[in-house]
Order: C-alpha cells, then structure tokens, then sequence
C-alpha cells in the first residue's frame, strides 16, 4: 500500500512539471504522501523516513534527471540532495507532530517548506529551487494570474492548503467524523475546499478578462545560432560563430520598422576583457552593424574576463595568470549601440559548482588542492542594474535576466524596480539535449511576465526563443535545434505590480510561522501518547 501510495505521489507531483496543462494536478499531489505518514503513524511502523525520502527522490528523479545530460555526478547530487532537504523538512513536520497535536503540525508543515523554498530563492549559496511547488504551474499560467500579487511562492500556498484540504476531508471520513456532524458543518467544510481548490482559479480567470496589455511597442529581432555548446566551447572559431549570428541579424531587419532591439543568447563570445571592451573583435563587429543599421542596438551574452596585476589574490575566486598576474571570469551581458557606448551586466544568480564555487574562501582551496581547480569560478554583480536601449533618442530601461536568474522571481522584480519596461532573458539550454529542462525553463519565464507584467523576449543559442507577453503567453516561439530568427514586437511596461512593489509577503510569512511554531515545539513538553 505504501507502495503505492509513493508512486500515486510521485506521478501527480512530477506531470505538473513535465506536461503542460497538468499544474492542478499538483493540488492534489501530496495528499498521497501525507496519507502514507498518517498509515506510518497509526500503526507505529520504523523507519519511515526512508519511505518520504524514496518518495521525493523519485519525484526529483522523475523531474529533473536531465540535469546528468550535462554533468553526471551532478545530477545524481541534485536529485539526491534536494530531496535529502525535502525528508528534512518532513521529518521536522513529523518531529513537531509528536510535540504537538491538531492541525498545528500541518500548518507547520506548510510553512517549513515554503520557507525553506525562500531560503532557496534568496540567501543560498548551495541552491536548485527547480521544483519550488509554485513552479507546478508555470505550463498552466491561466490558473495563476494573481502571481502579480503574491509571486511564485503563492502558488506553493495553493498547493499546500489545496491538498491539506482535500487530507482533512478524507481523514475525517475515515475516522467516521463526517458521519456525526450534522448538516451545517458538512456543508462548510465542503464549501471551504470548494473555495480553497477553485478560488484561485476564479480569481485567476477574472484578472485574465481583466488585464489590459499596454500597447507602447517595440521591435526586437532575436538570433538563434543554434550552435552545439561542446562545438561552440569546443573549437568553433568566434569569427564563424559571429558572422553566423550576423546573417541572422542582417535577415531579421530587412523591412523591419525601427527602433529594434536586437538579441543574441548567453555567452555567446568569450573575447571580451573588460579592462578595454572596445578592443574586443566580437564587439567591433556588432558596433559596426548597428552603425550601418541605424536604428539597431546589439544586446548579447558574453564570457568576460578581467585582469588584475598585484602580488597577492584579489579575491578567493581569482585565478593565476603568472606571476603577479591574476584574472577574474563573469558570466555578462551587453548592450552595444552605434557609437560603441555599451552597457555591462554581470550575471548575479550562478549555478553552484559549473559557474561558482560557495563558499569560495573555504571549498575553493579544497577544490584547488584536490581537484586541480575544476569548479566555477565566475564573479556576479552585487547589486541588480539595467541595460538602456537609446536608439533613436528613446531611452528604454530593459532588465536581462542571464538563464539561471529567470528561475527567481523575486530576483527578477528588482530590475523592474530600476526601471525596466522589458525583460530579456538570454540562455544556453542546449547543454541538456531534447529533455524536459529546456522546456521547463522556458515556461519558467512565463511566471516572470505574469509576476512583473512585463514582455519577455527570450533568446537561446538553441531551442526555445520566444516571445511571452504580460500574461504570460507565448506569442511565438521557435522549434528546438534549428537555427532560427524571430522577429516580433514587445509592448514596453512602466506599471509596477503588487509583488514588485512589497516583494514575497508569502515567504516571509512562512518564515514568521515556521520560527514561531519552531520556538513552540521546542519548549512545549511532549504530548502524551
């Protein structure tokens, strides 16, 4: 039965995430897990965290396995420390529950867990917050339009309350307590879940009839070279892979009104040294383009790298370069324009071991002296900024979001706090082959143009550039390895929603209750058996 009871769990937890139209599924997806623990509790049985722990690794398994297109031994890692956190907090839950009797476990359940997504979203140096249960919906953005409120971390609100909803129905069946109430409270408790489970879907279809699109556009033409990440690392020379983007850029503008903002993906040239950009080839190239195509501005992806000359390490993520010689790497975007003014953003929210190393100043010596210095060594910008678009004397503030950072939303509304009217997001998602990862980012986007109302224009060195409005839909998209150029219009945005203004009320509410029921636990003396 428990059996079961997992892989009920495990199928309604991970099809939200690997089909699209499936995000309600999610509403009721741990109402199995929570039916296993009540099974484990009643009848004393041992051991059960191995059960709630094989349960989350087949879910993050079943999810994210792609991940080992990549890198093995990271995914592996992924999926088993991410569900190793998952346990944790369960069996917190389980601890509190033996302290602690009632509905207060549950609700500490609900906020532990989405307080540690937070956790995740924010402050982790060591973070995968792939399956934050408000993701669930990211291919069902109809249901979620009231994320320009609450942000993604809202949509895990749902989740739990739904399925703790639908858990208390079914247990107070099976205890025989529906029987003995009379008809007042059987009709108010299934009025409560009625209004929990599709309350927000109202609400949410009620703010889509509702919204209305600003209608300030622009053009953007977006190049998708579709070039083989280990051919492109690997040897493809630079000048071919810009004269590749180039012809796209030159196609995509034939008779294309102007001002064009015009976008190639992430990293995509590793010629760029920041202390003299210009002298980059890369960069003369596209300065040259938009001067023979006034009117045009070039924003793109580029590896940067930075040299320092002193004697000591300026930094723990430094590298050496010889002698009284080192170098710092980042992982930028740029907005280059006709006179070859640019403007430089350094991607914030790397991706743990492939780009950064955490906790540099401790794990960069242990991977220098064990592993010859393998781990990723990219420096991010402190604070959010924008890139300005100024063609044709308009001055347009647009956010880039550099791949990995699209997953945090939270993250995202700061460049609209600086004024962003656009959001771009530049990536490289080809590193994992035809899986579900790439089409899961993608729709991750789709959150971020319904949490800042802002137009998404998307831009992949493979599969899938698009165009996703301030709904969230996708407007138009290319397919999956082919090169590609879309071209379209963006509605520019100055409006700034709920969620951009007072930020994750939601987690930081989790946050208050799981510290506050935490401290309870801790000093109320264990309830009786």
């Amino acid at each position: 039965m428990l059996l079961l009871l997992a892989l009920l769990s495990t199928v309604l937890m991970s099809l939200p995430f690997l089909m699209k139209g499936l995000g309600w599924m999610a509403l009721v997806g741990l109402v199995p897990l929570l039916c296993m623990e009540r099974v484990a509790d009643r009848t004393g049985m041992k051991h059960f965290w191995w059960w709630h722990y094989g349960t989350f690794v087949l879910w993050n398994a079943a999810t994210t396995w792609w991940i080992g297109n990549a890198t093995v031994g990271g995914g592996i890692f992924a999926v088993l420390a991410n569900a190793l956190q998952m346990s944790v907090v369960f069996g917190l839950f389980r601890w509190v529950k033996r302290r602690m009797g009632g509905a207060v476990p549950y609700i500490f359940l609900a906020a532990a867990w989405m307080a540690w997504e937070r956790y995740y979203l924010t402050v982790a140096q060591i973070s995968w917050p792939w399956l934050v249960l408000g993701n669930s919906f990211a291919g069902t953005v109809g249901l979620v339009q009231w994320y320009e409120y609450t942000g993604t971390l809202g949509g895990s609100l749902w989740v739990w309350v739904s399925n703790l909803a639908v858990f208390g129905f079914l247990v107070a069946l099976s205890d025989g307590r529906w029987s003995r109430w009379n008809g007042k409270a059987r009709s108010a408790a299934v009025t409560g879940i009625v209004a929990v489970v599709f309350g927000p879907m109202l609400w949410s279809a009620l703010l889509w009839h509702w919204y209305d699109e600003t209608n300030d556009p622009l053009q953007v033409v977006i190049a998708q070279p579709n070039l083989d990440p280990y051919h492109k690392f690997g040897g493809l020379p630079q000048d071919q892979q810009t004269a590749i983007v180039l012809d796209q850029f030159e196609k995509g503008v034939k008779g294309l009104e102007r001002p064009a903002l015009l976008l190639a993906p992430e990293t995509f040239t590793g010629d760029i040294v920041l202390n003299d950009v210009p002298q980059s080839k890369t960069f003369r190239r596209f300065r040259d383009f938009t001067a023979a195509h006034p009117g045009t501005e070039i924003l793109f992806g580029a590896s940067t790298w930075e040299y320092i000359y002193q004697d000591g390490r300026p930094s723990a993520t430094a590298r050496r370069m010889g002698d009284h010689a080192w170098y710092e790497s980042h992982n930028s975007a740029l907005l280059v324009d006709s006179t070859g003014r640019y403007d430089l953003f350094h991607k914030s929210k790397l991706v743990p071991g492939v780009e950064m190393t955490p906790y540099p100043a401790v794990i960069g010596r242990i991977d220098d002296a064990l592993l010859g210095g393998v781990a990723g060594r990219c420096i991010g910008q402190k604070d959010i900024d924008v890139l300005h678009f100024r063609a044709d004397a308009r001055d347009i503030p647009v956010g880039c979001a550099v791949c990995y950072e699209s997953v945090f939303g939270e993250y995202c509304t700061g460049y609209v706090r600086k004024g962003a009217q656009l959001i771009a997001v530049i990536t490289n998602d080809a590193w994992w082959g035809n899986t579900p990862g790439y089409r899961q980012h993608l729709e991750y986007s789709s959150l971020r143009a319904i949490e800042t109302r802002r137009d998404i224009a998307r831009c992949a060195n493979t599969g899938i550039s698009a165009l996703i409005d301030q709904c969230g839909r996708i407007v138009a998209r290319t397919s999956w390895w082919e090169p590609a150029v879309l071209t379209g219009t963006v509605r520019l945005n100055t409006y700034e929603t709920f969620f951009v203004r007072y930020g994750d009320i939601v987690g930081r509410l989790a946050v208050f209750v799981f510290s506050l029921v935490l401290l309870a636990a801790l000093v109320v003396p264990r309830k009786s058996a």
